[in-house]
């Protein structure tokens, strides 16, 4: 056994770290966590300064017993996970679960830390050994004594003022109140009409736009034309006036530099993953862990980019200087500044010793890897490394354009715009992505040559009518964006907050926009008015504030505890005594009820909000939240369908697992059927050639494909199905199947033939038209 024993967390970490260090060191992975607090009431005692109660975690058992077993006959370890606070966290449980153990007795333990799993990085830090960062390690203790009190405290207290089962958390909360306060703008926002007025000209035989902003001496704004009476009028005025052409009166041009965008950090990397390649950010953290653990390039095991959980844009001096170099051979010396560009980091704590997301070599160019990697691999590593490599070329220089032309003596005044790229300097490799542009990022629009005194022939004149748009729900790149605007969570938890807030159904993801449900809007109606400070932003943030100067050591965390825990406790138990459960639940609406004449309220049922009558369980009368109340609590009916067993009409019901479609003469006849159709993905099945392949959905909301013949045939698959033979085995069908080990593949779905191959498009081109309903 190796007298060395390193501890990391995963075992592609472990399995390329132990190839760089050779046979004197034996490299184990923790998976992750190797303790947490015991999950139930007490684990964290404030009458005790907050003493933790933690317990080994079920699943890694095994991974701690095999480290006991190999430290045994070891003589050092060193604790090598990652460097950051959640990484200093698991080196320390580990550290004080072997000194319980007495394993550690007479050995050294030393704490290695690298941000970049490259030979070089992996034996200098094992060269310089450190030791446990105490004040990192207290701030994680905090933030997790934090979450730990809030979900105890506060999650019950939703179970009996809504329903059991909710739970709420001190950073996911203010975050589903972002989407639930812009949901509610949307419902709010009043559409307004107005009129913009382009003229059609032309010169030197190129088509081009110019738009109206000035009439009769006055300048316009968005709303000076509000119906079409008015812009056809305006329209003809200035149609009468111009004659068939427009004067150029002014004419400018001027030149632009446009400054590269810093180099990836974990927010930005998420964001730009979002808008150029439509990944989740758990789906962006997993390829980018993938990069950063190790790929096989050819024999030789390497990391590829450094630690993807950062909030510092540096760049190291040697990383810089091999940028540089490489810049001015692929792309020419004239393209690289005369001095290194420094980008200033933005956040608060960055650990400035971090580096930002990078290569780990500028000179492992994406296409030479292409053959090595996924597809979701080599998408993500190129977007890195080509935003790495822009961000230390020269600027981009733009040529702008700007043309007043008039028409009646100077009164109708309209404008063109335009930019021609003169040099393009970093954005011939790189240009940042946008939220929620109706245009390309990077599309110029171009006039003609122009000459001030010289007439433009104008070919018509257009009113076109707008409407005001809501502003955008938020999509997994702008939700991100304004945490960390607001100071909200931290690089490692961007992704966890979005996942906890769809797997409590707080909200959904349609058409990636995020929409409250529900229960999601009640929790956050609960939560803004009667814990109001503990869901602002500002104090949110405050408080993430507060745990940086934790780990910086300017504070102790004991009392940052006892600060939050006191007001937050006497809050919890008065409003456990005055809040009652139909004033969390229940809407009033100035409305009777038909039957009673009862008050009628909007209220939570387990399928969601509805109507019903504040008299219940007197009077049952119920409604649909969006039914205009004319229809009563009949079930509607589906135009042109009966029963196929006994031709009674069908109706539209709500059960346990949402709508459906049902008999109305239940309960004689049991006849029900899904609403949504399930869709036909065209593809052939292979077991009775006699079906097609269908998407469809478990009672649980799992998609799965089966064939269309059931029960006479019962071939499945839990994978989409491609309409491509196998290889080497010859099924008719492949299936895409995506993994965290080897990315979006197609594989084989027979059990005893192993063809895979990396997947080239998107696994949502293979998963067959939108459900329709029935």
């Amino acid at each position: 056994m190796s007298k060395n024993l390193v501890i990391v967390e995963s075992p592609a970490k472990a399995k390329t770290i132990e190839k760089y260090l050779g046979k004197d060191f034996h490299v184990l992975a923790s998976y992750g966590h190797v303790r947490d607090l015991i999950p139930k009431e007490g684990a964290v005692d404030p009458n005790n300064d907050f003493a933790m109660k933690y317990e080994v975690i079920d699943r890694n058992q095994r991974h701690v017993q095999a480290i006991s077993k190999a430290l045994k006959e070891a003589d050092t370890l060193y604790l090598a996970t990652d460097p950051d606070r959640e990484g200093e966290a698991i080196s320390w449980h580990l550290y004080e679960l072997l000194k319980e153990k007495k394993l550690l007795k007479n050995k050294p333990v030393h704490r290695v830390v690298f941000h970049e799993i490259t030979k070089k990085a992996v034996t200098e830090a094992i060269a310089h050994p450190e030791e446990l960062a105490i004040n990192l390690i207290n701030a994680q203790q905090a933030r997790r004594a934090l979450d730990y009190l809030v979900g105890f405290n506060l999650s019950p207290l939703l179970w009996k003022k809504i329903r059991r089962g909710l739970s709420a958390g001190r950073v996911q909360s203010p975050a589903l109140r972002m989407i639930v306060e812009r949901e509610l703008e949307i419902e709010a926002f009043k559409t307004r009409e107005y009129w913009t007025i382009d003229a059609a000209l032309t010169a030197h035989e190129q088509n081009f736009k110019a738009k109206l902003t000035q009439f009769a001496g006055e300048k316009i704004s968005q709303f000076s034309i509000t119906d079409q009476e008015l812009a056809e009028k305006t329209k003809q005025t200035l149609l009468d006036a111009a004659d068939g052409q427009l004067l150029v009166d002014k004419l400018e041009k001027k030149q632009q530099k446009r400054q590269p965008a810093a180099p990836f950090i974990t927010s930005t990397l998420q964001q730009e993953a979002s808008r150029k390649l439509g990944f989740t950010t758990k789906r962006t953290m997993m390829v980018a862990q993938q990069l950063y653990e190790g790929i096989d390039i050819g024999g030789e095991t390497a990391g590829l980019i450094t630690y993807m959980r950062t909030d510092s844009v540096n760049l190291s001096v040697e990383a810089v200087d091999d940028i540089r170099a490489l810049v001015a051979e692929i792309y020419g010396p004239e393209n690289v500044p005369k001095e290194p560009r420094v980008f200033k980091t933005k956040s608060k704590n960055a650990q400035e010793a971090h580096e930002a997301i990078r290569p780990t070599s500028a000179r492992y160019l994406p296409n030479n890897l292409k053959n090595y990697l996924s597809a979701e691999q080599f998408k993500l590593y190129e977007l890195i490394w080509k935003r790495t490599m822009a961000c230390q070329m020269i600027h981009a220089t733009l040529n702008l354009v700007g043309v007043d032309l008039s028409c009646g003596n100077g009164q109708h005044v309209f404008r063109a715009t335009g930019s021609t790229i003169a040099i393009p300097g970093f954005m011939a490799v790189y240009l940042e992505g946008k939220d929620d542009t109706k245009e390309s990022d990077d599309k110029e629009s171009f006039l003609p040559p122009l000459e001030e005194g010289r007439p433009v022939t104008l070919n018509d004149i257009n009113a076109i009518q707008h409407f005001t748009e809501p502003p955008p729900r938020y999509g997994e790149a702008s939700l991100v964006k304004s945490l960390e605007e607001h100071g909200i969570g931290r690089p490692s938890t961007y992704a966890s907050i979005i996942s906890t807030l769809q797997n409590r159904d707080y909200v959904t993801l349609d058409s990636k926009r995020f929409y409250p449900t529900d229960v999601g809007r009640i929790v956050n109606k609960f939560l803004t008015e009667h814990f109001t400070k503990y869901v602002d932003y500002d104090f949110t943030a405050n408080l993430e504030d507060e745990l940086d100067a934790v780990s910086r050591g300017e504070k102790d965390w004991i009392p940052l505890m006892h600060e939050f825990w006191k007001p937050f406790t006497t809050l919890i138990h008065e409003k456990e005594e005055s809040v009652q459960r139909k004033d969390v639940t229940q809407e009033a609406i100035d409305e009777k009820c038909p039957e009673c004449a009862s008050p009628l309220s909007i209220r939570l049922g387990k399928n969601g909000r509805f109507i019903g009558c504040t008299n219940y369980p007197t009077c049952s009368y119920t409604r649909n939240l969006n039914d205009d109340g004319a229809a009563s609590n009949e079930p509607e009916v589906v135009e042109g369908r009966v029963c196929p067993k006994c031709e009674s009409p069908l109706v539209l019901k709500t059960g346990r697992y949402g709508k459906f479609i049902g008999c109305s003469a239940y309960p004689k006849c049991r006849h029900i059927e899904p609403i949504e159709k399930p869709a036909d993905t065209g593809v052939e099945c292979p077991q009775c050639k006699k079906g097609t392949i269908l998407k469809r959905k478990s009672r649980n909301g799992k998609i799965f494909y089966s064939c269309s013949e059931y029960p006479k045939c019962d071939y499945a698959l839990w994978n989409a199905p491609v309409k491509e033979s196998c290889p080497e085995c010859n099924w008719p069908i492949l299936t895409v199947k995506e993994t965290k080990r080897h990315g979006v593949e197609k594989v084989c779905p027979q059990k005893d033939c192993k063809y895979a191959t990396p997947y080239e498009g998107d696994p949502a081109d293979v998963q067959g038209p939108k459900d329709v309903v029935g």
